[in-house]
């Protein structure tokens, strides 16, 4: 692809660009338990939320609205562990709060399935299932639990087929990278929980 083409691609899709670089930059910080990653993914929530309206990818939009509120509040949680810490430190998730998360994650996806449809939402039902889990990752992510690496790694993988099928190929590309990120996280936070001893949740 010559410069001219690359020029003018990112003119036409210059949120979706604008919203990788921010999407993978805000992951990788996360990944190193940075507590500027908060601000960095709030950015990334912002674009891609005007991103997926546009495609009509409801569920996803609603998906980035919900994102601001779980990325303030991760913000703030993870500020006041710095403070009472001086660290993000990983905090250990108990069983039954990783199974009534999940049965919340399937109930959301059948009630966020039934509105996309009367919304004629592209993939509805996939995309309702994807959203619903992200949520249940995103909170995970805030509260500091290393099950969230393990969900989202799923969850970014069904989203590659999803992307591609929309035609959104950066973003699909954005997401086989995520896979990536999400492996790496997995890794440092599991390092880090075995280094030093967890907060009590």
């Amino acid at each position: 692809m010559s410069g001219a083409a690359i020029t003018a691609y990112i003119a036409a899709h210059g949120l979706e660009v604008a919203g990788l670089v921010a999407t993978v930059l805000g992951i990788w910080l996360t990944t190193k338990r940075l507590l500027i990653c908060w601000p960095v993914v709030l950015l990334a929530d912002f674009l891609y939320l005007i991103v997926f309206y546009q495609s009509k990818l409801y569920s996803d939009a609603l998906l980035q609205a919900f994102f601001v509120v779980f990325t303030v509040y991760g913000w703030w949680h993870w500020w006041r562990g710095v403070r009472a810490e001086g660290e993000v430190r990983v905090v250990p998730l108990p069983s039954i709060n990783m199974i009534g998360a999940l049965v919340a994650g399937a109930v959301g996806s059948v009630v966020l399935g039934g509105l996309a449809v009367r919304m004629h939402a592209a993939l509805p039902h996939l995309d309702a299932a994807l959203t619903s889990y992200s949520l249940v990752a995103s909170w995970w992510g805030a509260r500091k639990h290393i099950a969230n690496w393990w969900l989202w790694i799923v969850v970014d993988l069904v989203y590659i087929g999803e992307y591609i099928y929309k035609n959104l190929w950066p973003t699909a590309l954005l997401y086989a990278g995520l896979v990536g990120l999400a492996i790496l996280g997995l890794r440092d936070w599991s390092r880090a929980a075995a280094e030093s001893p967890a907060p009590s949740p």
